[in-house]
């Protein structure tokens, strides 16, 4: 298998659109996802032999990055891209001079939760109610990762 971590680009956008969907119980709106990217961006595609494994939309301002969006295939889970996608992002993220990334995570999705915590995020704080959820709100979990 070959893996590599590309600009996301409009051709990956059908991908993207239907793994969103796939992925989160509360997808992004298409319109988000086909919006064409400012300058702060830093969208990108975790291709598998060519195609479109999972993909991450960020954005970098003054060193002070931002994961907004990161998903894999349902079908190419558990197979470690989580983690490639992630190392990646922060890989592109530190070469555009991002000082430090940020996100947040539901608390609920414990198996994000560890990734992040595995590659270096560290909780710093909690938004209440802050996600819908199934059976009301959830709480977002405020990750930050230095770079060091």
């Amino acid at each position: 298998m070959i893996h590599k971590i590309v600009p996301l680009e409009p051709h990956h956008l059908d991908d993207v659109w239907r793994i969103e969907q796939a992925a989160h119980a509360f997808p992004w709106a298409e319109s988000m996802i086909r919006k064409a990217p400012n300058k702060i961006a830093a969208n990108f595609a975790l291709l598998v032999d060519g195609k479109v494994a999972g993909y991450c939309f960020g954005q970098n301002v003054a060193g002070e990055a931002t994961l907004l969006n990161i998903a894999v295939d349902p079908a190419c889970q558990g197979k470690g891209y989580g983690k490639l996608l992630l190392e990646g992002f922060i890989d592109q993220l530190s070469a555009l001079n991002a000082e430090e990334i940020w996100l947040e995570v539901r608390a609920s999705n414990t198996r994000a939760y560890h990734l992040y915590e595995a590659l270096g995020f560290n909780e710093i704080n909690r938004r209440v109610g802050y996600y819908p959820s199934d059976t009301g709100r959830e709480d977002a979990l405020i990750m930050t990762y230095l770079m060091i």
